[in-house]
């Protein structure tokens, strides 16, 4: 069987462990609570995001079925300008 001061040292230890563990939980429950308000935060903003990009694709302009896309000058590439110097 154990002497008594063992089981004194080694209660001693489990109450410092015991110690540490509620620390260690705390801590771990503080973050969690932040981490978890992070996320609702980016769902926040996630959901508003799809909605402008929603209301922009409303916007765009809608051709008939089957018909190719009127090319717009925005889209266009630049032309080049005719060059005077050229050889």
């Amino acid at each position: 069987m154990s002497r008594p001061e063992d089981l004194a040292e080694r209660i001693e230890r489990l109450v410092l462990r015991h110690e540490e563990l509620k620390r260690t939980n705390t801590l771990l429950t503080q973050q969690l609570g932040s981490v978890g308000a992070e996320r609702d935060s980016l769902r926040s903003r996630l959901g508003a995001a799809r909605a402008r990009i929603d209301a922009l694709l409303d916007r765009l302009p809608t051709d008939a079925p089957g018909t190719p896309l009127a090319a717009t000058p925005a889209l266009l590439p630049p032309t080049p300008s005719p060059d005077t110097n050229t050889a």
